[in-house]
C-alpha cells in the first residue's frame, strides 16, 4: 500500500484530504442509504463511503467511487452534477492518498527505526 502514494501528508495538505475525504463519504453513505439505485451499488457506495472516512484502503476506495458515481451519472434521470463531482473527488483521493491522519497511514505509513547506537 505505501508503493501507491509519495508520502502521508500532515499539517494543512493532510487536514484538507481528511476533510474530502470525510464530506465524499458521508455523502456516499447517505447515497448509498437513501439513493434508488440497486442494491449491489448502494452497498458498494455505503462501504466505499466508509473507507474514505476511516481513510482505509483509499486507492481502492476511490476507484469503487469512480465506478459507482460513473455509473450513477449515465443511469439516473437525475441531474449527474452530484455524481460526476463525487466521482471526481474519489479520483483526486484515490491519486493523492489519504493524509496522515488515517487508518493506511497507521498500517502502512513510513515507519522510522533508529539505528541502536553501538
Amino acid at each position: 500500500m505505501q508503493r501507491l502514494f509519495s508520502m502521508f501528508p500532515n499539517g494543512w495538505p493532510g487536514t484538507g484530504l481528511l476533510l474530502l475525504r470525510a464530506a465524499s463519504g458521508a455523502l456516499l453513505i447517505r447515497q448509498g442509504l437513501i439513493g434508488p439505485r440497486s442494491i449491489l451499488i448502494q452497498l458498494l457506495e455505503v462501504l466505499a463511503g466508509t473507507l474514505l472516512i476511516g481513510g482505509l484502503w483509499t486507492p481502492i476506495a476511490g476507484v469503487v467511487v469512480i465506478v459507482c458515481q460513473s455509473w450513477a451519472a449515465i443511469t439516473t434521470a437525475d441531474d449527474p452534477r452530484s455524481a460526476v463531482l463525487l466521482a471526481t473527488i474519489g479520483a483526486a483521493l484515490a491519486m493523492l492518498g489519504p493524509g496522515s491522519a488515517s487508518l493506511d497511514n497507521h498500517f502502512f505509513g513510513r515507519k522510522r527505526f533508529d539505528a541502536p547506537k553501538a
